[in-house]
Formats: structure tokens, C-alpha cells, sequence
């Protein structure tokens, strides 16, 4: 553990800021939050348009509309799961507290996907839209460039390239309402454009196939909407919720407008032909080279800022995974500014080296975008069930509806299914990043295990190099003995049980400190504890347990205090889920865990 605090400890933020916990100093607000999450999610309207078009035909409008009422549920449900647990993180934190670890871990696998994803294609398509003006831009070297600024605005703090991000998102509503008057100003009076689109409408099987496979086409124009849920730690209170609005209502507006704009300026066959760029292709109707150059400028700026939304996402799913012992340890070093640089600069790297594999073919990267972020949506809406299962003690500020929840994961799953039909290729694109990205977690949710299969084969292998197999004992041992804190409010065996059972299938510690506190003798509940950790000593034989008696009151301050005393993470404190009774919400007490 003194090896461990010696690594990563830095003059600013200090190691106990790093491991116990510390609000930033400087939290968003809610437009600060919204040009963050509001870029990527706000973007689609660039494309979503015209997919739904290719696929649905002059139904699109109808069809968005249908992805908006589905973002509505979706917005109770994370509304429910992230106040209750405002912590980052999304997915993984929401079932990191209702479920297991590694199940945890491999959901957050797929939201590093989707935001690998989102950073590439959003940078690459920026710069496709820059080439259309200044064909000696270069696509890859200037995407890489892209990507290495935001990085830059990253490191250099989330406050700082918020003010970019928000600004973006300004100039970028700003032209789309330019876009949506001049649009309606240019609509023939007679509606004869609209009126032939609608010839093309299919029939029968056909239209079902149409509405089916459009519906799922056009979920991509609803990404981005999990981004806000990963950097909740950073935002004010009472943000969140204010951001799903924000986004809710962007999409609710531009995207079916536009989808009508199009149909009603554009035969269905120059929208198929031109979905690339069809807002551009619009815009120079509408206002000539003039207008198409902003809107291509606007587009080229949006894209970009969803890459931004990308790193500062990651950045909280990451250090929340590190802290949990899901990846290693070094990345949770930070520099003087307060931010994780090693974070930032390992996704630059990571979405660089994938960027110039592919040659900038992105094919393979649209299904991991695809699949990615409607996985990660589906499983946080799994995640809420088993919240409201396992965790109904919990306190809540918003309840989303049984009918609701069901809803939900059930459009975002046949979402995937219909994906995959209009492709099957999407699902092995996910699979080829999918897999290594999910063995890196095994590999240290396993590492124990192959610790001691390493440390067989010097055994037997290589006998005579005694400080090499002292090595790795120590290191077995300094994992195992590193303590974890478990409060107890009495000695019930049967919730005492469910937390050292959780212990053991889920944490490599096997030292346990559990501390009872009382605020009154008579609420001293040492003899039933003494009794209790008897029998689940002879139950867990492998755990090692140490009983704390105190006279206090349980809250931020306690917490707070036995971290510093016993030198353990704040969030390897374990607790029982808190009830409507108590005074403190979840994120008072600084990234505790809820595990029974």
C-alpha cells in the first residue's frame, strides 16, 4: 500500500485528494454541462435526417418523432438511476451498485467503445466537411490534428473546454434556427415537392419493414445522450436533470423539422443521393454558396465539439474504473491543473493509432458506434431494474415507471437487432474491438489468479531466483491485505452475510474492517457482532476481519475520518443502502459504495 501511495502521489491534487475523495473546486453549470453533452447529440441532425430517409422514405419525420418519445423515457430512467447515484461513471456506476463488478466493467467496455468511436468518426467527418471547401486540407493528418487540440483543452481543465464546448453549441443552435426560417421561407407554396415524395410511400410489408428498419437506423440520432451521466461528479447541483431537458428538447426540435425541410425542398431521390451532406446540399438552395459555407463551417465546429464530449466523458469513466481496481493504477495520476492528462493523452493515442489502422476507412467504426452506445443505453436501462430490485431501500429524488423502463429497453434492444439486420457486419466490426477491450479488464479483475499462476512457474522453472518469486509474493500479499471498510448497523447475519459474500466475489481484498457506530449505549450492538462474525468466520474462513466499536454519528465526516485513519479509498468503504430517514444523499459521502 506505501508502494502504491508512493506511485501516484503528486504535489497537487495530494494523494489523499487522489484516493479519499475531493469536490472540484469549480462544478458546471447547466449550460456550461449542456455544450459538453449538447454537441454530440445535437450533430445528428447533420445525418440522421437523411438516414431516416433512405430507409423510411417521407415517413422519416414520423419516424424521428418516434426516437424523441423513446429519449423521453430514457430521460426519466437516467433521471431516476443518476440522482439516486450521482456519481460518474453511467452505465458502470449504475451497475457497479446493483450488481457485480465484472459486469460493471463490461458495460463500461462497451461506453469506451462508443466514445472511441464517437472521437474518430465526429473528427473525421469535421475534416470531410472542411476538404468540401479547402481540398488541400488533408483528411488524416488533419483529423489527428483535431483530435491532439481537444486533447490539449482536456488536460488543460474541464471549466476551461466547457467555455469552447458552449460556445460551439451557441453558434451551432444559432444556425440551425437560421436554417429552419430560411428553410420554411423557401418551401414551394403549393407543396408539390412533398406531394411526389409521397408516391414513394411503400406499402404493406414493405412499409412495416420501412418504419422497422428507420426506427433503427435512426437511433443514432439520439447519441450522445448517455455522455452527461459520465461527468455528473463535475456538474452543480441539480444540473443533470437540466441537461436531459436541454437535450431532449434540441433533438425533439431540429431533427423532425429538418427531416420535413428536406422532404419539402428535395426529391426523395436528391436527399438519398446527397445524405452525406445534405444540410449543405439544403443550404445552397436556401441562401446560395454564401449560406452553405456556414453551415459547412457549423458542421465542421459541432462535429468537433462532439469529440470533446468524448474525452471528458471518458475521462470520468476511466478514473471511476481505476479507483474500482477495473484498469491500472497509474492512469489515476494527475497533473497540476487537477486533470488526468494520462487519461486524456492514452485515448488520444488509442483513437490516433485506430484512426490510421483503418486508413480512415470508418466502416468497421460505425458499428462499434452503433451497437456501442444502444448496448450501453440498454444495459443502463437493465441497470435500473436491478436497482429497484436489489436497492429499494435507496434514496430517490425521481421514480421512472415500471411501463417506462420496459419500454425503453425494449426499442433500444430491437434498435440493436435492427442494426445488425440492416448490416451483419456491424456486429462483427464490435466484436473485433469489443473482445480486446474486455480482456484488458479480465486480465486485471484476474489478477490475482495470475499472479499465482506466474508465480508456480517460477517455482518450478526458475527456483534459483529467489527475489523474483519474493517479488510476486509481496505483491499477492499487499493486495490482499489492503483493507476494506464495511459499516454495519447491527449484527443482522443475514445482511452481514450479503456483504462478505459480495466482498469475496467481487473484491481482491480479504481484509475487512467492519465498524459499527452507535450515538447512544443503548444502541451498542458489539455482543451481536461479536456473535455474527464468529459464524461468518467459519462461513468466509479466508476473510480477515476486524470488529470496530464506536460512539458517532454516520455522514460525510465519518467517512471521511476512518479513510484517513485506516488509510483506505473512499470508495472501498461499503455501506448498506441509505433510507428516505436519513439527512445524506450518495454523493455527501464522496463515492462509498452501496453493496446490500
Amino acid at each position: 500500500m506505501k508502494d502504491e501511495l508512493k506511485v501516484n502521489s503528486l504535489p497537487r491534487p495530494t494523494t489523499e485528494e487522489l484516493f479519499y475523495g475531493s469536490a472540484p473546486k469549480k462544478r458546471l453549470n447547466q449550460w456550461l454541462a449542456t455544450g459538453i453533452c449538447g454537441n454530440d447529440i445535437s450533430s445528428s441532425c447533420l445525418y440522421v435526417s437523411a438516414i431516416a430517409a433512405v430507409f423510411a422514405g417521407v415517413l422519416a419525420p414520423v419516424i424521428l418523432l418516434a426516437v424523441v418519445l423513446l429519449l423521453y423515457l430514457y430521460k426519466k430512467v437516467y433521471t431516476e438511476v443518476v440522482e439516486a447515484l450521482p456519481l460518474n461513471g453511467g452505465t458502470y456506476n449504475c451497475l457497479l451498485n446493483s450488481t457485480s463488478k465484472f459486469a460493471a466493467a463490461l458495460a463500461a467496455c462497451m461506453t469506451i467503445l462508443s466514445y472511441i468511436a464517437t472521437a474518430v468518426i465526429s473528427s473525421k467527418t469535421a475534416v470531410e466537411y472542411m476538404h468540401s471547401i479547402y481540398p488541400k486540407f488533408r483528411v488524416i493528418e488533419g483529423t489527428i490534428l483535431i483530435l491532439g487540440i481537444f486533447a490539449i483543452l482536456a488536460i488543460i481543465g474541464i471549466t476551461e473546454s466547457a467555455v469552447v464546448a458552449l460556445t460551439i453549441f451557441i453558434f451551432h443552435i444559432s444556425t440551425l434556427t437560421i436554417f429552419c426560417v430560411l428553410g420554411f421561407v423557401s418551401m414551394p407554396f403549393d407543396f408539390h415537392i412533398f406531394k411526389n415524395n409521397l408516391v414513394t410511400l411503400p406499402a404493406g410489408n414493405d412499409l412495416l419493414l420501412a418504419v422497422c428498419l428507420g426506427f433503427s437506423a435512426a437511433l443514432l440520432g439520439i447519441s450522445g445522450f448517455e455522455s452527461s451521466a459520465n461527468f455528473v461528479e463535475e456538474q452543480d447541483v441539480g444540473v443533470f436533470r437540466k441537461t436531459l431537458r436541454n437535450m431532449l428538447i434540441t433533438v425533439a426540435i431540429f431533427n423532425p423539422l429538418i427531416s420535413v425541410l428536406s422532404l419539402n425542398l428535395l426529391p426523395m431521390e436528391e436527399i438519398i443521393a446527397n445524405k452525406d451532406h445534405l444540410l449543405s446540399d439544403m443550404a445552397h438552395l436556401m441562401g446560395g454558396n454564401a449560406f452553405k459555407l456556414v453551415i459547412v463551417i457549423d458542421a465542421a465546429a459541432v462535429l468537433s465539439g462532439a469529440v470533446l464530449t468524448s474525452f471528458v466523458g471518458v475521462t470520468g469513466l476511466v478514473q471511476r474504473m481505476a479507483l474500482d481496481q477495473c484498469l491500472p493504477q497509474f492512469l489515476l495520476k494527475k497533473n497540476r491543473r487537477g486533470t488526468s492528462h494520462r487519461i486524456i493523452i492514452t485515448f488520444f493515442l488509442l483513437c490516433s493509432s485506430i484512426l490510421l489502422v483503418t486508413r480512415g476507412s470508418l466502416l468497421s467504426l460505425a458499428g462499434v458506434y452503433t451497437i456501442s452506445f444502444l448496448g450501453v443505453m440498454t444495459l443502463f436501462g437493465i441497470g435500473n431494474i436491478l436497482l429497484k430490485l436489489r436497492r429499494k431501500e435507496l434514496k430517490r429524488t425521481y421514480r421512472a415507471g415500471w411501463m417506462t423502463i420496459i419500454i425503453a429497453i425494449i426499442a433500444t434492444t430491437l434498435g440493436i437487432l435492427g442494426n445488425v439486420a440492416i448490416d451483419y457486419k456491424n456486429l462483427l466490426y464490435f466484436m473485433h474491438y469489443f473482445i480486446p477491450t474486455v480482456l484488458l479488464v479480465v486480465i486485471m479483475y484476474l489478477r490475482i489468479p495470475i499472479l499465482r499462476g506466474l508465480l508456480q512457474v517460477l517455482n518450478n522453472l526458475m527456483t534459483r531466483i529467489l527475489l523474483w518469486r519474493t517479488t510476486v509474493i509481496d505483491q499477492i500479499t499487499s493486495i490482499i491485505e489492503q483493507k476494506v471498510i464495511l459499516f454495519a448497523r447491527g449484527g443482522d447475519l443475514s445482511r452481514l452475510n450479503t456483504a462478505f459474500n459480495y466482498i469475496m466475489n467481487n473484491e481482491s481484498s480479504r481484509s475487512v474492517v467492519v465498524l459499527h457506530l452507535y450515538n447512544h449505549p443503548e444502541y451498542n450492538k458489539e455482543k451481536d457482532l461479536a456473535e455474527s462474525l464468529k459464524i461468518l468466520h467459519e462461513i468466509f474462513p479466508l476473510l480477515k476481519t476486524q470488529l470496530v466499536v464506536r460512539e458517532g454519528k454516520f455522514g460525510a465526516e465519518i467517512i471521511n475520518e476512518i479513510s484517513n485513519e485506516f488509510r483506505v479509498p473512499v470508495n472501498n468503504i461499503f455501506i448498506g443502502a441509505p433510507e428516505e430517514k436519513h439527512s445524506f444523499s450518495i454523493q455527501e459521502l464522496g463515492g462509498v459504495r452501496v453493496i446490500f
